[in-house]
């Protein structure tokens, strides 16, 4: 059966952090669907703001999801400013977070968003975790760890846009397996 993950998208997310977990995954045969919290069209926090355009926005997607019962095995939650605050204040995006993580699905964040987004949802509470250097203070039930990605259970965590390749391939292996994780970090020449 065909693995499917979520990437959450609002305005002000950091591009690679988004753009690398989607391009590996679907380099791994992984379904990815993009969805804004907001309107289709986002803009990131780089570079003047590119313009992309998601899959879906989180009501199409929430109601789709419910009507064709389609089960999705990981979320993704870029990080940036204030894209991680845009997510985090997004009702839609909680109980979503909340109801994957009662589920044993994957929860997937980096940089800002381990604390920002995961923490005020007790999503990392007692759990290692990493984030961008300092957030971590915002997170004190977290047990953060100074690592470019931290797994623990089913939640993975990564620092920064320096260490989003790491992240994808460790989000490979935990979907799939350490082979084609391996299979898709020699292709794209990660080191």
């Amino acid at each position: 059966m065909e693995k499917k993950a979520i990437v959450l998208l609002a305005d002000g997310f950091e591009d690679v952090e988004a753009i690398t977990p989607i391009d590996y995954l679907q380099r791994a045969g992984i379904e990815v669907t993009t969805v804004s919290i907001s309107q289709s069209q986002i803009v990131t926090s780089r570079w003047g703001g590119i313009k992309l355009l998601a899959g879906s926005t989180i009501a199409e997607f929430l109601k789709t999801t419910a009507e064709e019962k389609i089960e999705w095995d990981a979320v993704i939650c870029p990080g940036g400013m204030p894209g991680a605050a845009n997510l985090a204040a997004s009702g839609e995006v909680s109980a979503l977070l909340k109801d994957m993580a009662a589920n044993g699905k994957l929860i997937c964040a980096i940089c800002a968003s381990p604390a920002v987004v995961l923490s005020p949802l007790g999503l990392i509470k007692g759990k290692n975790f990493t984030c961008y250097p300092g957030m971590e203070e915002k997170a004190p039930e977290g047990i953060w760890q100074n690592s470019k990605v931290v797994v623990d259970g089913n939640i993975i965590t990564s620092r920064a846009a320096g260490t989003t390749g790491d992240f994808a391939i460790a989000i490979i292996e935990k979907l799939l397996d350490k082979e084609t994780a391996k299979k898709i970090a020699d292709t794209v020449l990660l080191k």
